[in-house]
């Protein structure tokens, strides 16, 4: 399935979570946090401001990390887990 996010959201598709610690130390499917990186798979058309539309900063296939707490899960009919944001939700990206 194709989404297509309207005016200033992004849709993101998570990163996998590390499978070791620093130290080397395994950690089981239940210790793990939820990763704040993601890939950009979609963008809307930008943000409108004075009846102009101002394009996003990032683009399809940027790496970015993003809020904690921010977006929206969405579960597609490929059991593919995406999160739609806001744009001004994501912190950084990721070079």
């Amino acid at each position: 399935m194709k989404i297509q996010p309207l005016g200033e959201r992004v849709v993101l598709k998570q990163l996998e979570a590390e499978n070791k610690t620093k130290g080397g130390i395994v950690l089981p499917d239940s210790a793990k946090e939820k990763p704040q990186e993601a890939e950009v798979i979609a963008v809307g058309k930008g943000k409108t401001v004075d009846g102009k539309v101002i394009p996003l900063e990032v683009k399809v296939g940027d790496k970015v990390l993003y809020g904690k707490y921010s977006g929206t899960e969405i579960t597609t009919k490929d059991a593919e887990e995406l999160i739609i944001i806001k744009e001004e939700d994501i912190l950084a990206i990721l070079k």
